[in-house]
């Protein structure tokens, strides 16, 4: 017999077609509209300027590059397949805001652009970017005699099933690119450079090869349907660039502390711990950054001053006076980093801890921000022993600072803005171990060992291992069977407050609860919207004759996707780079209520992995390399979405930071670095916006995968967290068997470790029935419980009881 855990889905199956537009209304809510356009302008950020920007009223403008007409507006795959109403490329968009265009070398580019149309290719091997056009040197020089600068636009983009690679065309600059911003700074005097992409690319020649040849650069991301007239607002000065890295950009690819572990297909070792981007170069190499993580510039400068910040008790106040010092009006974004002593565990130098954006200030204006900092939220997860509290978050002993900056390298050259000493090691919070990685399967860490120097050096340690008895973790935790109250109830019972979803549980069959446990078998449901990705809850029609109604699921962060027009957002890095929870929170607000017009119920967004490695394919979806960023504007999106009514689903729940073999690679990751970096996101969207649904990622966690794992879901996030909203797989499952208890198998093995929801339900791709394998295991000695059948139809049918289908059907 075959070993069903070598069995399953590959990424080329995970395919799905583009959604047939079916409903042909194209009306985007103006106000919709403009918060789009705001956070698409708001998130880009200006890593350059020598005063070519913004353009003169008057300007003449001459723009290269062929992605001015075929514009990156999103990445690849299901978190950007959006029937979008309208997109603006940078070249309409810069013609709509008034700028002064070489219409002659536009022509020329519309022309060459509509013969070579690229290959759009088809799931997993689409275009990462377009071949550019061939420049005479006449062409340019001509162009050069008719306008006052240039803007060149250089695009990028990946996806879904899709890595980034170290090819030209990919994260490196292609020969032909390379030359074109050879002839036109040649040429040219003002040279300004647009980067439409979706994720950090090798930015390394702009001084290595380029010097200051070009003048301006705009990291403008992937803005959307919004992204050709949110790059004309920032040139034009219509908006000031507001925007801040969320990630680090490095001098090379080989300087990532990652670049040795990743991209392999089957395990992916995360030996750099808790030392992800900036965590690890303000530690052991801030000479190898060429943007800080934070870093962004803009029209005007600012400067900040401490006007008050106290330490009392358990609470920092960070009060920082911001004034505008320019010409232009602008926004700035205050961030606070907490510097730790390096105690037993070891530290990163600095760590975000805070920050917040002012409003607009006029020229000359000054604002008073106040961040608050938890002095406990500074405690680091002890899963060696090394403080002498073991799986415990602790406050070292020692002397610690908060630094405040305009970026962390900014930060890290202030004093502090306030001190506090701990005077011994305080538990903050005991936990018990849980996704600890496998003794079978041991590694090493890196970890800070002074250099002697004033700095730090890279030094390793063994991680430790899992010491869990798990059969005995999961039998102490099975439930109890719930006893039948009542026959013939229903959901409205329930809402009538006539009976309690307990109790209506415990008057369900077997097959009943089954149907609860998965979606209607397939995407594109007919119980849902036409392009549907999936519809759960009322699955049969014994569930749906106890009015549990069925509820859709869509396809996001980037839109909503159905067979139907709708608005196409700017990506997760552009909307997280505006530093603006309450931004984001009023787009996710007005995104929410286009969810109701257009019948989708669960949002499966937002995307809140971390940009581990810059070469992860959905960085774009994602939002930062820090997990408080990621865990702030993942809230702002929840808050936003779920203030309709309709629900949001964060993911990839955890540590899918590859999309190489993403079904099957394994990340082995410390207990540490999971609770502090990956995890931590997660938990600050739990806490702060109580999302109704949450999805698990492809991947394996220490080698198991996350779709089964007790500890990830059970452990963590629903015992530890205090969780009880519903848990979905992401789309298909792998076969396997609990290794503890043989008489689970996939579904039954997903059901124990409280994963309620397999989507979109079906055994297999395109598959229109189950594996029997739940019931199966019912009906076996040692398998699974009625009891658990039943605890996972309460997180059903109480997210049912308040999902808007079922709040309009008893209305």
């Amino acid at each position: 017999m075959t070993d069903p855990g070598t069995l399953g889905l590959t990424p080329d199956s995970l395919a799905q077609a583009s959604t047939t537009v079916l409903d042909g209304d194209r009306h985007v809510d103006p106000a919709l509209a403009r918060l789009a356009r705001r956070a698409a302008a708001d998130g880009a950020v200006l890593l350059r300027n020598d005063g070519a920007l913004p353009l003169s009223a008057d300007a003449r403008v001459a723009l290269f590059g062929r992605v001015q007409i075929d514009y990156f507006t999103v990445g690849y795959g299901s978190g950007g397949d959006v029937n979008a109403p309208y997109s603006w490329n940078l070249l309409d968009g810069l013609r709509d805001a008034g700028v002064r265009v070489d219409d002659e070398l536009a022509a020329t580019y519309a022309d060459w652009s509509a013969a070579h149309r690229p290959d759009p290719g088809e799931w997993g091997t689409w275009p990462r970017s377009f071949d550019e056009m061939p420049l005479d040197d006449a062409l340019v020089s001509s162009a050069a005699g008719r306008t006052d600068l240039a803007v060149v636009v250089i695009g990028r983009a990946a996806g879904e099933s899709r890595d980034n690679t170290l090819e030209q065309g990919s994260f490196l600059l292609t020969d032909d690119e390379r030359r074109m911003l050879e002839q036109v700074t040649g040429v040219f005097d003002r040279v300004v450079l647009v980067l439409d992409i979706g994720s950090t690319m090798d930015l390394a020649w702009l001084e290595e090869d380029f010097g200051r040849r070009i003048d301006a650069v705009l990291l403008a991301w992937q803005g959307g349907m919004e992204s050709g007239r949110a790059v004309a607002d920032l040139l034009t000065g219509a908006v000031s660039p507001s925007g801040r890295l969320t990630d680090s950009v490095a001098l090379s690819y080989p300087d990532h502390p990652t670049a040795g572990n990743f991209g392999h297909p089957d395990v992916n070792v995360y030996a750099e711990d808790v030392y992800v981007g900036y965590r690890f170069f303000q530690t052991f190499a801030p000479e190898r950054v060429q943007f800080p993580f934070g870093f962004g510039l803009g029209y005007t400068g600012f400067d900040l001053s401490d006007d008050g910040s106290t330490v009392d008790g358990d609470t920092a106040t960070v009060a920082t006076r911001v004034t505008n010092t320019g010409a232009h009006s602008g926004r700035h974004t205050v961030q606070v980093y907490a510097a730790r002593p390096q105690g037993a565990l070891g530290q990163p130098v600095l760590t975000l801890a805070a920050f917040g954006k002012t409003a607009e200030l006029a020229p000359g204006e000054s604002v008073t921000v106040r961040l608050t900092v938890d002095l406990a939220e500074l405690a680091s997860y002890d899963d060696s022993g090394a403080t002498g509290h073991r799986h415990a978050w602790v406050l070292e002993a020692g002397d610690h600072a908060l630094h405040v900056g305009a970026d962390v390298r900014d930060a890290g050259w202030r004093p502090p803005a306030a001190t506090f000493t701990v005077p011994e090691t305080r538990v903050v919070r005991q936990l018990a171990q849980a996704l600890a990685p496998d003794p079978a399967q041991p590694f090493v860490r890196i970890r800070p060992t002074a250099d002697g120097a004033g700095g730090f050096r890279v030094d390793r340690e063994e991680v430790p291992t899992s010491t869990v008895d798990r059969p005995d973790r999961i039998a102490a935790g099975l439930p109890a069977t719930l006893t039948p109250g009542g026959t013939g109830l229903t959901l409205a019972d329930v809402a009538a407050g006539r009976a309690t979803v307990e109790q209506l549980v415990a008057d369900l069959s077997p097959a009943e609860l089954e149907g609860l446990t998965r979606g209607d078998y397939v995407m594109d449901s007919p119980l849902g919207a036409p392009g549907n990705a999936g519809v759960l809850g009322g699955t049969t029609e014994a569930l749906r004759a106890r009015g549990i109604t069925p509820v859709t699921t869509t396809d996001g962060p980037s839109g909503i996707r159905l067979s139907a027009y709708a608005s196409l957002l700017p990506c997760g890095t552009a909307l997280a780079a505006t530093w603006d929870p309450e931004l984001v929170e009023a787009l996710a607000t007005a995104h929410g209520a286009e969810m109701v017009a257009k019948g989708s119920d669960i949002l499966l967004s937002p995307g809140m992995n971390i940009h581990r490695d810059p070469l992860c394919g959905r960085n774009f979806e994602y939002l930062s390399e820090d997990p408080l960023v990621t865990g702030r504007i993942a809230a702002a999106v929840v808050r936003g979405i779920q203030s309709n009514g309709v629900a949001a689903c964060p993911k990839h729940f955890a540590a899918n930071n590859q999309e190489e073999n993403r079904n099957r690679n394994d990340s082995r990751v410390s207990e540490r670095a999971l609770r502090e970096i990956y995890l931590r996101g997660f938990q600050i969207v739990v806490a702060e916006a109580r999302p109704q649904t949450i999805m698990t990622s492809y991947n394996k966690i220490n080698g198991v995968w996350a779709h089964y794992h007790h500890d990830l879901v059970t452990t963590v996030l629903r015992e530890e967290w205090g969780y009880t909203g519903l848990v979905m797989t992401d789309w298909w499952m792998q076969p396997a068997t609990d290794p503890d208890f043989p008489a689970l198998t996939n579904d039954a093995y997903r059901v124990r470790a409280q994963v309620d929801v397999l989507m979109p339900g079906g055994a297999g791709f395109g598959t229109d029935h189950g594996d029997g394998s739940l019931l199966g295991s019912l009906e076996r000695p040692g398998g699974i419980t009625l009891g658990e059948l039943q605890r996972t139809a309460v997180n059903v049918l109480r997210f049912v009881l308040g999902s808007r289908p079922f709040r309009d059907g008893v209305a």
